[in-house]
C-alpha cells in the first residue's frame, strides 16, 4: 500500500543538459513523503519542535532508470516496508505515463535532538501502512569503503546558508549535487545510480575534505572527511552518457 502524489517538473530542476539534477530526484521524492506524514496527523516541523523529535537519514540507495527533464507530469510514490530496531525504512519509486523512471530506498534514524538519543521503531507508536519492501537487487548496493583505500583530496566544501535545514545541518537532499560537483566531467551524462551513507552530520561552516577514487569507467567513489577528521560522508556513484 503506498502514498502517491503528483508533480509537474520545472526548468529549474535541471542541469546545463536538461536533465534533472539528482537532488531535485530525491527532493521530489521525500517531498511526498512529508505530504504522507502531514495528511497522516504527523507533520514533520511539529514533530521537531513540540516534541523534540527528528528524523535523520542514514543511508540512500538509489536508481535512477531514464532521466527526468522540464514540464513532465510525474507520479511520486512512497511507503513504509517493515522496520525494526533503530531502522526507519522508507521506499520511493516516480513513475512517468505508468513507467518507472527512478527508485530508492532509504534508511533513517529517529533522534530525541535534546538528549542526542536513537528512538526504536517499537517505541514510536505511530505507524503508516505497510507495504513490500523494494528488491534490492535492482538498487545500489550499500556503500562500504575501506579505511584503506587509495583516495585523491579533490577539493573542499564549507557548508553555507542555502544548504541548512532547520536543524542547522546540511540537508540531506543537498549531497547528490555536492558530489557531482567533484566529478571530473558531467557533461552529456546522467546519475544512474547512487549510494550514500549518512556518517557526521555537516554544520553551518563546517569545511568538508572531499576525497574521490575511480573505481571504473563510469564510477567514483567518495568520502568527505570533516575537520575532526570524522567522515561525514561515503559515497558509490556511477554515470550514463545521455
Amino acid at each position: 500500500m503506498y502514498y502517491s502524489t503528483h508533480f509537474t517538473t520545472k526548468w529549474h530542476d535541471t542541469d546545463p543538459c536538461g536533465i534533472m539534477r539528482p537532488s531535485r530526484v530525491l527532493e521530489y521524492m521525500q517531498e511526498t513523503a512529508n505530504l504522507q506524514c502531514r495528511d497522516y496527523g504527523m507533520d514533520l516541523t511539529d514533530l521537531f519542535h513540540n516534541e523534540g523529535l527528528g528524523f535523520l537519514l542514514s543511508r540512500l540507495q538509489l536508481r535512477i532508470d531514464q532521466p527526468l527533464r522540464a514540464y513532465e507530469n510525474i507520479e511520486v510514490r512512497t511507503w513504509c516496508p517493515p522496520s525494526r530496531a533503530l531502522s526507519f525504512m522508507r521506499c520511493f519509486a516516480i513513475l512517468q505515463n505508468g513507467m518507472v523512471m527512478a527508485e530508492a530506498l532509504t534508511t533513517w534514524a529517529l533522534m530525541d535532538v535534546k538528549n542526542k538519543t536513537l528512538i526504536k521503531v517499537s517505541d514510536f507508536n505511530r505507524e503508516f501502512p505497510m507495504g513490500d519492501p523494494l528488491d534490492e537487487a535492482r538498487l545500489p548496493k550499500k556503500i562500504r569503503i575501506s579505511a584503506a583505500a587509495e583516495m585523491e583530496t579533490v577539493g573542499q566544501r564549507k557548508i553555507a546558508y542555502s544548504d541548512l535545514d532547520f536543524n542547522h545541518h546540511m540537508n540531506n537532499t543537498k549531497y547528490p549535487d555536492m558530489i557531482c560537483d567533484f566529478l571530473p566531467d558531467m557533461k552529456n551524462r546522467f546519475v544512474t545510480s547512487l549510494s550514500l551513507a549518512y556518517m557526521n552530520e555537516a554544520a553551518f561552516g563546517d569545511i568538508l575534505q572531499i576525497q574521490r577514487s575511480q573505481a571504473g569507467s563510469e564510477s567514483f567513489l567518495f568520502r568527505a572527511l570533516r575537520e575532526d577528521r570524522k567522515i561525514c560522508f561515503e559515497a558509490a556513484i556511477e554515470l550514463k552518457n545521455v
